[in-house]
């Protein structure tokens, strides 16, 4: 749908002749028309970060809304502000399909600027861009519970009949490929729909871990929340991205996000996230990175929240499998902290692939028990980077900022208390493994 977007768009640009930005009535950021003109003032600074940084501050969101324009049935001017980097004035057509605003047709305002016939025509097609997303929110609504039931449903004919309703449930569209991803954790109730989501639906966490704090930090959290990605391509990176970064801020404390229409201001409060930046690397043939792509994906970490994205899947009978590996990438992001970013591939997670099939509980081996107390985090911290760092004790001396021999002292006391040998292999195996399912489980 993303497409029919993007002609509409294209289409009132043409009949106004000037760019025009599409939002949902959340402020996020839908499609936006070509600029081409040599007119410094025509970007002006809120423009530019507005599409840059797909977000906005809710003082600035506040500021256009003062307008009316959640009220307004018409195009509304909005003049120029310049203390607030709006060099130029808007135009908002709002976008409302049966009396209820679905979002905003952003154009900036130029001399003489459109006529009444022109913009009759421009809200025309701002009323067919409100049908569409009624339809998309409406739709993505009535999946959350097929989509559920597929992810919660088990095996044998549950699981079958579940696959079978959701497969009706989304038509043509259920026959490509798709992905899952995991936003935990989640609080409150799913969004009535995500841009380039087939569905969206909350989970509940199983058994005692309901009441458990994540581990990223955000507190106590019972649920994730489960998006299902459609796919054109192989890579489903940069579609989840995309539906993340449009999550993500309403994690980080609802600052309003994607701002096409030109509300974002300059200098963004704290916290607000910035945008989703997917990076190629001639290293891996120009494919985007999971690690890189997701490093602009900040709001998660300073929240508490994180996401995983699973490996495609063409049959809708995979999703349960996919979901799990979204929901292992989650916890891996939470776990790893900064090296996997905010948002992890399950393709790009290592040891905690295997980890996250191994047990979908912490591993309490006694060895390791006495390093993962509160008594002893210097030494689980010594011990894992020692074993990141392949047993290379200058490495491992380096990265941890301390003496070769502070290092060969922690080391010895690891042994004493584990009773590992740290010379042997399947010691060393041991106890790197117990150390990163403490990670993973929390």
């Amino acid at each position: 749908m993303k497409g029919d977007y993007q002609d509409l768009v294209d289409e009132i640009s043409a009949l106004l002749g000037a760019p025009a930005t599409l939002e949902n009535r959340d402020f996020r950021l839908i499609a936006f028309g070509a600029h081409d003109s040599d007119d410094d003032l025509a970007m002006d600074p809120v423009r530019t970060r507005s599409i840059l940084t797909r977000q906005s501050t809710a003082a600035v969101r506040s500021w256009f809304e003062g307008f009316g324009i959640a009220r307004a049935t018409g195009p509304v001017r909005i003049p120029a502000a310049p203390d607030a980097g709006v060099f130029r004035g808007r135009i908002c057509l709002p976008v409302r399909y049966r009396g209820i605003v679905q979002g905003y047709v952003w154009l900036l305002d130029q001399e003489p600027g459109p006529d009444a016939e022109a913009l009759d025509a421009a809200m025309e097609v701002a009323q067919r861009i409100g049908l569409l997303l009624a339809e998309e929110a409406r739709a993505g609504a009535d999946l959350s519970r097929e989509f559920l039931a597929v992810l919660t449903a088990g095996r044998g004919w549950q699981q079958d009949m579940a696959v079978a309703a959701l497969r009706v449930a989304l038509g043509p569209s259920g026959e490509g490929p798709h992905a899952a991803v995991c936003v935990s954790p989640w609080s409150g109730e799913a969004p009535a729909s995500v841009p380039g989501a087939a569905a969206v639906c909350v989970v509940p966490w199983r058994g005692a871990r309901e009441q458990e704090p994540h581990p990223g930090g955000g507190g106590p959290a019972g649920q994730s929340l489960a998006v299902l990605i459609r796919l054109r391509g192989a890579d489903p990176l940069a579609p989840a991205l995309t539906a993340i970064s449009r999550l993500m801020p309403r994690t980080a404390g609802g600052a309003g996000s994607g701002a096409g229409n030109g509300t974002g201001a300059a200098g963004a409060g704290p916290g607000t996230p910035k945008p989703v930046t997917a990076t190629r690397s001639a290293a891996t043939g120009g494919k985007t990175t999971a690690p890189a792509a997701a490093a602009g994906v900040t709001a998660g970490v300073a929240s508490g929240v994180t996401a995983g994205v699973s490996d495609p899947v063409r049959a809708l009978a995979a999703l349960p499998a996919a979901w799990q590996q979204a929901t292992a990438a989650a916890r891996a992001a939470a776990a790893a902290g900064p090296r996997l970013g905010p948002v992890a591939q399950w393709s790009a997670i290592g040891p905690y692939r295997m980890l996250a099939s191994v047990a979908e509980e912490a591993l309490d081996d006694p060895a390791a028990r006495a390093l993962r107390g509160p008594a002893n985090p210097e030494l689980a911290r010594t011990a894992e980077v020692f074993l990141d760092c392949a047993g290379q004790a200058g490495r491992a001396a380096a990265a941890l900022g301390i003496h070769r021999q502070t290092l060969y002292y922690r080391l010895s006391r690891v042994e004493q208390l584990t009773g590992l040998d740290l010379d042997e292999g399947e010691d060393r195996l041991l106890l790197h493994m117990a150390l990163k399912a403490a990670r993973l489980h929390g």
